[in-house]
């Protein structure tokens, strides 16, 4: 059986979308509960960080960057 790819998005203006099974943890190695699918935190605002919790709309977070060829 093939392994599910991983996609990480970077929403324009928003959250940083992950699908797939990743294991997420934090500077000491201490696993976040997650699930396939989970959004974290680019503007920085958010109450449930590293996690979305939409701040990012409420301040007017901008950001929309593109992959360079």
């Amino acid at each position: 059986m093939a392994e599910e790819k991983v996609v990480i998005k970077i929403n324009d203006n928003g959250s940083i979308r992950v699908n797939g099974d990743v294991e997420l943890v934090d500077g000491e190695g201490n696993p976040f509960k997650v699930g396939k699918s989970f959004s974290l935190c680019r503007c920085g605002q958010s109450s449930k960080m590293p996690f979305c919790d939409g701040t990012h709309k409420t301040i007017t977070f901008h950001s929309a960057p593109r992959a360079k060829e």
